[in-house]
């Protein structure tokens, strides 16, 4: 039997889905392979499209996320490949990019710190055509599908990509220069609070990039030691930060002789994005 959107709907409302249609739509614009808005309550689907749907279905109700089953996120202005071996991109992040992206000149060069998907990084190279980046990550798996949406995106040539941990005591020397411009959305959960998250999130993203130690700052300590010696003068930082942590992140760097410039609330207005510059 042919699966329909009442079908799928319904299946997705009963397990607790949140927006069951919303999904069901992405679901048989998926299988259909045409645009949401052009799937409708009446959109048939044949027999192979309904065993697809069907197993997409039987994956989201064990709770994997859509972009995961999909292999690819919107995120900013593009389309990015994600796997279990990248932190999915969240909206809330675009904040940065966009300040990022409004604070960036073009023959600046630019550092990425942890970057997963490289969906932060690629952005901001692909609004700015003459910046240099180098992106940064722990994961060789993460690397991997940053190098495929930076070449996607055409933004290999200026990319530069290095596997390392910044826990590391020659991290410094292994980045190998200095930038205009840090970014980084560091693991900053708790890790106590791990366990309490969606199994959306805690059993699909790496816990890697969650897991920010006791309090959750354990990464900013870290980078606020390093980012004076990786940063030009008058270089910005960008960070992501977690719900009630901006203030003190900002702390933490100031010691490290860093200014504060502002601190950005995301679309649901928590303080989101902490931006320091180097005197």
């Amino acid at each position: 039997m042919s699966l329909n959107f009442a079908q799928i709907c319904q299946a997705l409302a009963k397990n607790g889905v949140a927006n069951p249609r919303l999904e069901t739509r992405l679901i048989m614009a998926f299988v259909l392979q045409c645009q949401p808005a052009e799937v409708f309550s009446d959109s048939a689907l044949t027999t192979e499209q309904s065993r697809q749907a069907d197993e997409i279905l039987r994956r989201r109700l064990q709770h994997e996320p859509l972009d995961k089953i999909f292999g690819h996120r919107e995120f900013y202005k593009f389309d990015f490949i994600v796997d279990k071996n990248v932190l999915s991109p969240r909206p809330d992040t675009e904040i940065l990019v966009e300040e990022a992206v409004s604070l960036a000149r073009d023959n600046m060069s630019i550092l990425d710190l942890g970057t997963g998907s490289g969906c932060i990084i690629a952005s901001i190279l692909s609004e700015h055509p003459q910046m240099q980046g180098t992106a940064v990550d722990i994961s060789a798996a993460s690397l991997d599908i940053a190098r495929r949406n930076a070449e996607n995106l055409g933004i290999s040539p200026r990319l530069r990509f290095i596997r390392a941990d910044w826990f590391n005591a020659d991290i410094c020397q292994t980045i190998g220069q200095k930038f205009d411009m840090i970014v980084s959305n560091p693991p900053y959960i708790p890790t106590k609070d791990i366990a309490t998250l969606e199994a959306e999130v805690k059993n699909n993203d790496p816990l890697a990039a969650l897991d920010g130690g006791d309090d959750g700052l354990q990464s900013y300590r870290r980078i606020a030691e390093i980012a004076p010696q990786l940063l030009n003068a008058k270089g910005y930082i960008l960070l992501e930060v977690g719900i009630n942590q901006a203030h003190e992140v900002a702390a933490i760097f100031t010691l490290q002789g860093l200014k504060l410039l502002k601190i950005l609330p995301d679309l649901s207005g928590i303080e989101r994005c902490v931006v320091l510059q180097k005197a």
